[in-house]
């Protein structure tokens, strides 16, 4: 019945032209009404914006196909008013609480090449880079690419496929989808759309800028924490994502995505929700202070509170 209810909600508001935010107070709502949401309403186009699925100030970084789903959901937003690509977007209630990378930057870092155009492989190797993505000697997940010859391999962020750019000189030839098992091609696409390759950005100048930052937010001698080593030399660490703050002047939140006009939907008591993952959070935050390998940033710097998400 829930799921009926919301599917003639978002209904509502796509004949209204306004895209639809479903918050869910417990996470395993999210995908359960997404599915349900397909039954009673065939004709939406809904997405999920998935949970990093880590605990606050975890050591390790969530899963590189979560980070690129989240990617894809975010520029699918920014899309929404010209393209109609989304008319709802689901969510657990704690996971609209994590602060992101501006809008900007999505849209600074995103790029398109098509069959027939000119691309300089170097450029596009220095321009994978610099977005995030790793050199591997074989691609099998998002986030990678791989150089033989006049071929190139990726798997861009937000793609549930792998391609094989065959170029010939300085001009992209053919563009084909390939298997990442067999690394067989398959079929020819026409273009190819690059998001970065993480949440937040690792140029030379992003890192200057965060050790710059972290100086000024953090106690103690910098050189003791191995986050702030690893970031001088270019190296994401485990858990670097609860540091995205510190790589930007001023981050965003998904109400920044989801532009004023949208229709919130609230399903379950999700005010209590909130509150629960802010005790969490906090527990968690005077546990880990005590580990001077490992500053954290007060819990307010990453998350928005209850009185933050309702305002």
């Amino acid at each position: 019945a829930d799921a009926l209810l919301l599917a003639r909600f978002v209904q509502q508001q796509r004949e209204a032209g306004r895209l639809a935010a479903i918050f869910t107070a417990e996470p395993s709502d999210t995908q359960r009404l997404e599915d349900e949401l397909k039954f009673f309403a065939p004709e939406l186009k809904g997405a999920v914006f998935p949970d990093w699925e880590t605990l606050p100030y975890d050591s390790f970084s969530p899963h590189q196909d979560l980070i690129s789903e989240r990617l894809a959901t975010l520029w699918e937003l920014l899309q929404a008013k010209k393209s109609k690509s989304i008319d709802v977007v689901l969510m657990p209630a704690s996971t609209a609480l994590v602060r992101l990378a501006p809008p900007s930057f999505l849209a600074g870092t995103t790029f398109n090449f098509k069959q027939k155009q000119r691309l300089d492989e170097a450029s596009l190797r220095s321009q994978l880079t610099l977005a995030g993505y790793t050199n591997v000697s074989q691609v099998v997940q998002p986030g990678e690419y791989a150089v033989r010859g006049g071929l190139i391999d990726l798997f861009p962020m937000g793609s549930a496929v792998p391609y094989r750019v065959d170029l010939f000189g300085d001009e992209v030839d053919s563009i084909r989808v390939f298997d990442p098992d067999s690394q067989r091609s398959l079929y020819p696409v026409p273009e190819v759309r690059l998001l970065p390759g993480r949440e937040f950005p690792m140029d030379e100048a992003a890192r200057k800028a965060f050790r710059n930052r972290w100086r000024e937010k953090m106690d103690g001698d910098p050189s003791k924490s191995r986050l702030y080593r690893d970031i001088g030399e270019g190296i994401a660490s485990g858990g670097i994502e609860y540091y995205l703050p510190i790589f930007f002047e001023q981050t965003a939140t998904v109400f920044d995505y989801l532009g004023a006009e949208a229709g919130l939907a609230l399903h379950g008591e999700v005010d209590e929700a909130i509150q629960r993952f802010w005790t969490d959070t906090k527990e968690r935050h005077r546990f880990l202070q005590h580990d001077p390998e490992r500053p954290l940033l007060a819990p307010g710097e990453i998350f928005l509170t209850a009185e933050d998400f309702f305002g």
